[in-house]
């Protein structure tokens, strides 16, 4: 029994770090997408829209 309790544990932890490195990759790759975007047009940011106010201001990482 206790076998099996680690086991699950186990599971768990890994479930939890495999859902938390997808979630950081995906981040990263956003990332790297908008720098390679800049670059290739010679920006020096990118610029969001803010839903509230209407104004356009530099992405923050």
């Amino acid at each position: 029994m206790p076998q099996l309790i680690l086991l699950a544990v186990v599971g768990v932890v890994a479930y939890v770090g495999y859902r938390a490195f997808i979630k950081e990759a995906a981040r990263v790759s956003a990332r790297m997408r908008r720098a390679e975007q800049e670059a290739a047009t010679r920006a020096v940011g990118t610029l969001v829209k803010d839903p509230k106010t209407g104004e356009y201001r530099l992405a923050k990482d």
